[in-house]
């Protein structure tokens, strides 16, 4: 599968809130338990720069997903670290795309002054722990039952890497 990796541009927002908004029901992914709106995710957008960027995941020309290297906790001390978020449409998940989409998220780094990148992931979410864990995240923290989930108390896996 031939992937494109491009900075995600505002225009390009209605597709990346779509996409997010398709695995809200499964409360795999997301602690959002309604879906969002393009308005409410403008500020959030808006957030991204040079070296905290956005990119949309295309396949034959078609947004199909996105991943984000977001700010972490907005002090100055932590500006080497970020979060990291990949979404990606329904059609694309099982595919190997998050492994190609690591493997680019990695790539980029030296372009960066991040050198440390954290992913929150629910408990259950085991797709996700190990597609990270592969890439030699480990566990940094656990919060236990912090997420409810449609009546079920959820865990939240802090899985952490250095790069540099």
């Amino acid at each position: 599968m031939e992937l494109g990796y491009r900075k995600a541009t505002l225009e390009d927002l209605p597709k990346i809130v779509e996409i997010y908004n398709q695995i809200i029901p499964s409360r795999l992914a997301t602690a959002d338990l309604t879906p969002i709106t393009v308005e409410k995710r403008k500020e959030w957008f808006e957030a991204f720069d040079e070296n905290y960027p956005i990119w949309v995941i295309e396949y034959q020309k078609e947004v199909l997903g996105w991943v984000a290297l977001e700010h972490f906790y907005g002090r100055p001390a932590y500006d080497h670290t970020s979060e990291i978020a990949i979404y990606l449409d329904q059609r694309l998940r099982k595919q190997g795309v998050g492994t190609k989409t690591m493997e680019f998220i990695i790539g980029q780094l030296p372009k960066l002054t991040v050198d440390t990148i954290v992913a929150y992931i629910f408990g259950h979410n085991i797709p996700s722990l190990k597609l990270f864990k592969s890439f030699g995240f480990t566990q940094w923290g656990l919060l236990p039952q912090v997420a409810e989930l449609d009546g079920i108390k959820r865990d939240l896996v802090i899985l952490g890497r250095h790069f540099k």
